[in-house]
């Protein structure tokens, strides 16, 4: 029996952790992490925490890009897949049919009963691979279309319909796609008379700047997509499963439903990778027209037991204990009471989302001495002063969360959907204090935009 010893190699090798990554992996991300002060070594996470080496505990509102839907380490879905790994099931045969995938699809239609099958890949980008393959073979149409700012994966396919050209810079030439305005129905319109359209994908909330779909949008495109025998994809990678405080976000808006949606992050439990596409029966009858093309698309990985197990309890974790529900209760107060701030603090312009997916947006503020300082970032960087915000966030208050994109002056809030009123007073009390320095005469938050200043490169 092998010697292998995991516990073993973290307690003899896991001080090397940044080194390892600098050497092996990815050498910019421990370059970031050391400039910004985020080289911090966690050591154990449960729910909406992680602790430190130290035994100092931080709040965790960024929930892995979304994937902790239901926090770190539930125990429900961990049970899960334990009980799955102790099962020792015949897994990935590739020549059967195991209950778990049809158990899962069955669950994940019944939130969107219009739709009828599921495809299970492994990543959000695989979900929206499916869905642009599918919605090309489908139509018999080459062109998707895709929202400026948009966000739907690093993948070559998923990659031409993003919206931000410094994910797309470097690597063409992609797939023949065109993007719009988000809300811009005459260049929909415009774009669909081409004849060549097979779908339009779209999040119903941009994750790039928290941005949701302008109301009556999403039904306006419908109905033009399906006139021109078009097929709209929606994108609840990072919306889906409760996010938004509905099950789907789509869903917020009365009449629509998607031909195709594209689910992952929080189906996996935060456990085992998990992706999903759902759509009509016509459409992937089409795709999988007969017993010739049973393999047309298919994934190594996708289906596999421990992702199911997770998923599927998920769902159960998310029903027993009404997370969607929580999520929009939470969610209104944390925006509420962030929204309130908006008269005190000149730098704060803008809070907006839905449930527990919400930006908040600093901007310009009116008084000189601020003016000026603000001037002085953006003209090296914009963005930095989100940054200024989210590193004292992190460094005095212990709370972690993001800035919403390159060159966005927007914090992302996408905490795990199981905070509550506890979680919402750490985040607020810490967030008024911050702005308080920011406001203040000279304030340590300054002095650390002058440090970013030096040690990052200006970009435009």
């Amino acid at each position: 029996m092998t010697a292998f010893n995991l516990r073993k190699l973290l307690a003899e090798r896991g001080e090397e952790r940044y080194d390892l990554h600098a050497r092996y992996v990815n050498h910019q991300l421990p370059r970031m992490l050391h400039t910004i002060g985020f080289d911090k070594t966690y050591v154990r996470a449960e729910g909406a925490y992680f602790w430190d080496d130290r035994g100092q505990d931080y709040l965790d509102m960024l929930a892995g890009f979304g994937v902790m839907g239901l926090g770190r380490h539930d125990p429900v879905v961990r049970q899960a897949l334990h009980d799955v790994l102790d099962a020792d099931l015949p897994d990935l045969t590739r020549f059967d049919c195991q209950p778990l995938p049809g158990l899962l699809a069955e669950k994940l239609l019944s939130y969107t009963p219009h739709l009828d099958r599921v495809f299970f890949g492994n990543s959000g980008t695989e979900a929206v691979e499916t869905a642009l393959k599918f919605a090309r073979y489908a139509t018999g149409k080459p062109r998707v279309l895709y929202c400026t700012h948009a966000f739907h994966g690093l993948t070559t396919g998923s990659l031409s319909v993003n919206g931000e050209s410094g994910f797309r810079d470097g690597f063409a030439p992609l797939l023949p796609d065109t993007a719009i305005q988000m809300g811009d129905l005459a260049a929909l319109e415009r774009e669909l008379k081409r004849g060549d359209v097979a779908g339009f994908v779209v999040e119903p909330i941009q994750g790039k700047g928290v941005h949701p779909t302008p109301p009556g949008f999403l039904r306006a495109a419908q109905e033009l997509l399906h006139k021109h025998k078009a097929l709209l994809i929606a994108d609840e990678v990072q919306t889906g499963l409760g996010r938004t405080g509905d099950f789907f976000a789509y869903q917020h808006e009365g009449g629509v439903e998607p031909d195709l949606v594209c689910v992952a992050k929080s189906l996996s439990g935060g456990y085992i990778p998990v992706g999903a596409t759902l759509g009509k029966d016509w459409i992937f009858k089409k795709v999988y027209s007969s017993m010739d093309r049973v393999l047309v698309h298919s994934a190594s990985f996708g289906s596999n037991a421990q992702a199911m197990a997770a998923g599927l309890a998920v769902l159960s974790v998310m029903e027993d204990e009404e997370i969607t529900a929580r999520a929009r209760h939470t969610g209104d107060l944390l925006r509420t009471r962030l929204a309130a701030l908006i008269d005190k603090y000149e730098l704060l312009h803008d809070v907006r989302g839905r449930g527990l997916m919400i930006g908040i947006e600093f901007g310009k503020p009116k008084s000189l001495g601020l003016r000026s300082r603000w001037t002085m970032l953006q003209a090296a960087r914009k963005g930095l002063f989100a940054q200024m915000v989210v590193v004292p966030l992190l460094q005095r208050h212990h709370i972690l969360t993001q800035v919403s994109g390159d060159h966005l002056e927007v914090i992302k809030l996408i905490p795990p959907l199981i905070i509550g009123e506890k979680e919402v007073d750490r985040f607020v009390n810490a967030f008024t204090a911050v702005m308080d320095d920011a406001h203040g005469g000279g304030g340590l938050m300054w002095d650390f935009g002058r440090t970013l200043l030096k040690s990052l490169p200006a970009r435009s």
